[in-house]
């Protein structure tokens, strides 16, 4: 049902469901004259246009369900990637042993922010904010706050790596399973 063709084939048989019943209702009030239908055919037109008209309600309701479950999926996958990388910032910071001012520093670093924001924020000068991520860079072995932060990207990665599973019975004796 996730198919563009498939929802294109819907939309086009609302458009010529409706294009029939306005043309009728437009030919009706600017009096255009057109050459009568059986009434047997006519009746049959209408029951095809309101059915066509119908199921497209009902599979466009479908449709916006299916997205929004998967906007839901979404969100709760961002929210645990957020976690996950929230622990491991904390995880890594422990570890270079880096005090409460520098873990903020190296936070807003990491966000992106530039060495005056940090300043502002923080309530301090840029040299001592520049002296702080150069702590922070040395602890963490890294020159730059890129490294800094493709280490964070690596650790991710390589967590999902490990932690993501492979059915043994889909692979060859040549793949590796993880698990």
């Amino acid at each position: 049902m996730r198919k563009p063709i498939f929802i294109i084939a819907i939309l086009i048989v609302q458009t010529l469901c409706a294009l029939f019943f306005v043309s009728d209702i437009l030919s009706v009030f600017f009096g255009f004259s057109t050459t009568p239908l059986p009434w047997e055919l006519r009746e049959v037109m209408q029951i095809f246009a309101a059915f066509g008209l119908v199921v497209g309600v009902v599979l466009g309701a479908v449709l916006l369900r299916l997205a929004t479950a998967d906007r839901r999926r979404a969100e709760l996958q961002l929210r645990r990637a957020s976690s996950a990388f929230m622990q491991l910032l904390a995880e890594r910071m422990a570890e270079w042993g880096l005090t409460p001012a520098e873990r903020d520093v190296a936070l807003f670093a990491i966000k992106g922010m530039s060495t005056a924001e940090i300043a502002a924020l923080r309530a301090t000068s840029e040299g001592t904010i520049k002296a702080q991520t150069n702590a922070i860079y040395r602890k963490a072995g890294v020159t730059g706050r890129a490294q800094l932060i493709s280490l964070f990207i690596e650790d991710l990665i390589d967590k999902d790596a490990v932690t993501s599973t492979i059915d043994p019975s889909s692979s060859s004796k040549d793949e590796p399973v993880l698990g």
